[in-house]
């Protein structure tokens, strides 16, 4: 596929179909784009649409199949739309952070990267209730093949990202703040303590792919 440099190609690269739930389209919208008009287009959309659909099938689609809908709250962020945040101070980081999951074009080969900010609304009317953030997170973490997950204040929305090769770690921005798992660590509870968190969730359903 060429870089989109119309209209119509940016359309068609929309209409690109990811997962079963997912089309590149609802990754695509950006407020940075919109308030500021820095363009979100792709430097390489065949990585980025290679990516997304390992992003989305390994990830969201599993989401979507157990809880209902997934709100996508930032997604696809071209390098130069995210080097415009981060220059201004719009909670992007730096375009050659290695935490830096939006620009799924950035990063290759084994540095394979893609990932969104999400909400679960399912979970986030629990956590206004007062829900502990962590019940979710260790749900993903024994139910998802996921690499990096970080939760944020605001409706329990998180980071969720894959990569080729999986780091397993989880952090947080809500009490308590910082690490909660790091790479290459065994979690602090038990699997069965760690079930006791989420055994009200929604029975787990995967998508079998060929």
């Amino acid at each position: 596929m060429r870089q989109p440099r119309s209209m119509w190609s940016l359309e068609t690269f929309g209409r690109e179909r990811l997962s079963k739930h997912f089309y590149m389209r609802d990754f695509m919208y950006s407020e940075i784009n919109g308030f500021h008009g820095v363009p979100n287009i792709p430097t390489d959309p065949d990585v980025t649409l290679e990516h997304g659909r390992a992003f989305c099938t390994t990830l969201l689609d599993p989401l979507e199949e157990t809880f209902g809908r997934i709100v996508v709250r930032s997604g696809y962020r071209s390098p130069e739309l995210n080097k415009y945040g981060n220059d201004n101070k719009l909670n992007c980081a730096a375009n050659d952070n290695p935490l830096e999951c939006h620009i799924w074009d950035w990063h290759q080969g084994e540095a394979a990267i893609a990932g969104a900010s999400i909400v679960i609304p399912w979970f986030a009317d629990q956590y206004d209730a007062g829900r502990d953030w962590q019940d979710l997170a260790w749900w993903m973490h024994d139910h998802l093949d996921y690499s990096d997950i970080w939760f944020f204040p605001k409706l329990a929305a998180f980071n969720l990202v894959w990569r080729a090769t999986p780091l397993r770690t989880i952090s947080s921005y809500v009490a308590p703040r910082g690490m909660l798992l790091r790479a290459g660590q065994q979690p602090h509870e038990t699997r069965t303590q760690r079930q006791s968190r989420y055994d009200d969730f929604p029975t787990f359903r995967g998508i079998r792919y060929p």
